[in-house]
């Protein structure tokens, strides 16, 4: 593998561990958040709302800048983007101030999202499963040390806008890693803009290819298994705390479980997603991920231990999916994966806002109920995904 291929690789790589740590700090910080500001369930929800509408806005804007200029182009706009809204966040001081910086770190999460994701693309034409899962392992890397930092850090007196304001400093580097020009080659077509832009074709092709029948059970697929993981993620050390009388220490232990299972199952599924038909182990794996989390809400504190459970199975879903409609579709593939991810941020924002919603009215228990209709929603999505006739190679 050339040298330049192997450093972009790693910086795609760093990005997603950049990505899952930052992304991923809202649900360790939550109770803290909720409580120094006695804000509402509903409240709380729309904070993390506020994240995944800049994460939809930014997919759907950098997908078009990646086919357009390059993803190292919108690597840099994640950096700075994640950079401002780590201070921003950590300083605010009204309910409102709150809203609008999460909405830009939410911003660079999506420029990551696209960014790294078409890099990977890319640079491993014939094994983009297997990068893809590599990928998203390193988003579980940074989301497993998440919750351990976090109680460690608040532990030692720190508050909670110290601790979200540290992230700039993981978000700074990622600026002059993917500034610099590097080497080029005729190959890496992801470094260099495009002079030969045609606005007339581009919009005729993605009308033909992006808003497909086919596609949109796929845009309904990714944004209900969104819905799903984020909302436990975002919602499981409140639930663990508040329901199961845990303390901040042993909940944050099954949150750090939940993102080791994430990341050990990505890793695994690498060496494997490409052997099997992607719609029938997806499938599976949303159906098992259920059917934990129904056992971790119900069953007794025994059986809380499937919440982080179910991680597991959720954790090829999406690199896999995404996988599989890059295959389907060759060209303008940036903005394809820049509505695809638009609708993940789709589901993320409203997973953890529906569960916050719901908790008000018929507490955090039957709330987070929210998740298995998610679930059920994707299951049904990929059936009639399977009875639409793929497209034709071109």
């Amino acid at each position: 593998m050339p040298t330049t291929i192997k450093l972009l690789t790693i910086g795609g790589f760093l990005a997603f561990f950049v990505f899952g740590f930052i992304d991923n700090l809202k649900g360790p910080l939550l109770p803290e958040l909720l409580r120094s500001g006695s804000f509402s369930y509903r409240q709380g929800g729309t904070i993390l709302l506020a994240s995944y509408l800049g994460f939809i806005f930014s997919t759907l804007a950098t997908g078009v800048l990646s086919d357009v200029i390059s993803n190292r182009s919108v690597l840099r706009l994640a950096a700075i983007s994640l950079c401002i809204g780590s201070i921003g966040f950590s300083t605010a001081t009204s309910y409102l101030a709150l809203i609008l910086f999460m909405g830009i770190s939410g911003i660079g999460l999506g420029a990551i999202e696209l960014g790294a994701n078409g890099l990977m693309i890319e640079l491993h034409d014939k094994a983009r499963g297997r990068y893809l899962n590599l990928l998203a392992t390193f988003h579980g890397c940074g989301s497993l040390l998440v919750p351990l930092y976090v109680a460690w850090m608040l532990s030692r007196g720190n508050s909670w806008q110290w601790v979200y304001g540290s992230t700039f400093f993981l978000a700074a580097p990622l600026l002059p890693l993917f500034w610099s020009r590097g080497h080029t080659s005729a190959n890496l077509a992801v470094t260099q803009p495009r002079a030969d832009w045609d606005w007339r074709e581009f919009w005729l092709a993605l009308s033909r290819t992006g808003f497909s029948l086919r596609m949109r059970f796929y845009y309904l697929i990714i944004a209900a298994y969104v819905a799903v993981e984020l909302s436990v993620a975002a919602w499981m050390m409140e639930y663990l705390q508040q329901d199961r009388g845990m303390s901040v220490g042993v909940s944050s232990l099954y949150l750090s479980s939940f993102f080791v299972l994430l990341m050990l199952g990505r890793f695994l599924g690498s060496f494997v997603v490409d052997r099997f038909e992607p719609l029938r182990i997806v499938f599976a794996a949303i159906a098992a991920s259920a059917v934990c989390l129904a056992i971790g809400i119900f069953g007794s504190n025994n059986f809380v231990i499937f919440f982080p459970l179910s991680a597991f199975f959720m954790s090829i879903v999406f690199p896999t999916v995404t996988a599989s409609v890059t295959r389907e579709h060759i060209g303008n593939t940036g903005t394809i994966l820049g509505l695809l991810f638009a609708c993940g941020g789709v589901g993320g924002a409203l997973g953890p806002w529906t569960v916050g919603l719901l908790s008000d009215v018929v507490g955090l228990k039957l709330g987070l109920t929210a998740p298995l209709g998610f679930a059920a929603t994707a299951l049904i999505a990929i059936l009639l995904l399977q009875r639409v006739a793929p497209p034709r190679p071109a």
